[in-house]
């Protein structure tokens, strides 16, 4: 079949189902990609058949030049094949993320600390008492209570020393936690505290329902640094390269924007147009990652420095994201966690 062909739209000769291209081409189960190609339906309009490797997903739209499938539970990375009619179609590669954990609550980013050890939250609905505050899950996957007695923890932070450091949305404060899992109040009065981010200089940074973002130095003095609009959840924030924090927060608008805070607290809209925008995470390159949606579909939305924004892994009820130093990434959904091997190199935690 021509180029010309394939630009007029016209089916291969042979009636032969054909893929060009899956968008995204990363998902979760219960994800949902879409497949563009030809001849994708047969002729009598019934569903084509959509495998990922041995596994059938659920065809939700098709037509002759789409279809948009969601990926199935027991799906795993490898080729995705269109059948119509006894034939099949060339396979194009999907990555599919692995289980790590589920039964869990996180509200936010998981975090890793420098030996790869993964905190996740069980946050619980506010005022809720939870018997583990948060677990850790090791390199082998081991799943193991690590802090009980934590009111609503919300968000998880490391500074360079190796220190956590916890934010809970119930105490309005935020903690220090030992590695043997005691805790001790490091700053207080943070209104309903939720994301929190180091910079360089090892200034915390807290942020609140209200739209206040705080900053807390070393000596524990406690300014407000920025100012937004209410969120309806909570606040999210990450550091850039440039030293400009980030900051994302779902609001009563399904129309949500990502900000851009400078290191003198001056607020700009970096990216408008994703909904209910939670988690967000950086690579070496600058390009933010949230946990969002784009044009209706939830995942992972990928926005480059000068503001393009496309999705890149695909996933219902994703709120955070952190990558680990192995190239690869931990998805976190509402209720469980996920490892996908995704050739992106995150930003290196502070040295």
């Amino acid at each position: 079949m021509s180029i010309s062909d394939r630009l007029l739209g016209k089916k291969p000769a042979n009636g032969k189902p054909h893929i060009d291209a899956v968008s995204p081409d990363c998902a979760l189960p219960g994800g949902e990609v879409r497949i563009v190609g030809k001849s994708l339906r047969p002729p009598e309009l019934k569903r084509p058949v959509v495998r990922f490797g041995d596994v059938e997903g659920s065809v939700l739209i098709s037509s002759d030049e789409f279809v948009i499938a969601r990926v199935p539970d027991g799906a795993t990375s490898g080729p995705i094949v269109v059948g119509t009619n006894g034939s099949s179609s060339n396979p194009h590669a999907v990555k599919v993320a692995v289980p790590v954990a589920d039964n869990l609550h996180p509200i936010a980013n998981p975090a890793l600390d420098r030996e790869g050890n993964l905190y996740v939250t069980f946050s619980g609905s506010r005022g809720q008492k939870v018997p583990v505050s948060i677990f850790k899950i090791d390199i082998n996957y081991k799943v193991t209570p690590f802090l009980s007695d934590l009111m609503n923890a919300s968000a998880i932070a490391f500074d360079r020393e190796g220190q956590m450091y916890v934010s809970s949305r119930h105490d309005e404060a935020v903690y220090q936690v030992a590695p043997n899992g005691t805790m001790s109040p490091y700053a207080q009065g943070m209104g309903v505290a939720t994301g929190i981010a180091f910079d360089a200089e090892e200034n915390l940074y807290v942020g609140d329902r209200s739209g206040t973002i705080f900053k807390i130095a070393r000596d524990r003095q406690i300014f407000v640094f920025a100012m937004l609009e209410p969120s309806v959840s909570a606040y999210h924030l990450a550091f850039g390269p440039d030293g400009n924090m980030f900051v994302s927060g779902p609001s009563t608008s399904s129309f949500d924007s990502v900000y851009r805070v400078d290191p003198h607290g001056t607020v700009s809209v970096f990216y408008r147009g994703v909904g209910r925008p939670q988690g967000l995470a950086l690579d070496i390159d600058g390009n933010v990652y949230v946990a969002a949606s784009l044009g209706g579909r939830r995942g992972i939305v990928k926005i480059t420095p000068d503001g393009k924004a496309n999705l890149v892994v695909a996933g219902q009820g994703l709120v955070g994201l952190a990558f680990a130093p192995d190239k690869s990434a931990v998805l976190a959904t509402n209720s469980a966690v996920y490892h996908i091997s995704w050739n992106i190199e995150g930003r290196p935690l502070p040295e």
